[in-house]
């Protein structure tokens, strides 16, 4: 599935003013991506390995 680049940027930067953090996954025909806000900082890492690791998925 494509992303549409346009509408995915225009609700990453919606998410980034709310305070949201949003990371996707690097490998190109992946679509997952992983939205966290108020989380402790061992929280975000864990997220944030999970979503950039495509054999997790």
């Amino acid at each position: 599935m494509c992303r549409n680049l346009l509408s995915e940027r225009i609700s990453d930067a919606a998410v980034l003013i709310a305070g949201k953090h949003t990371v996707l996954c690097p490998y190109p025909a992946c679509d997952v991506s992983v939205r966290y806000r108020h989380v402790t900082p061992d929280e975000a890492k864990r997220l944030i390995e999970l979503a950039t690791d495509h054999s997790r998925h």
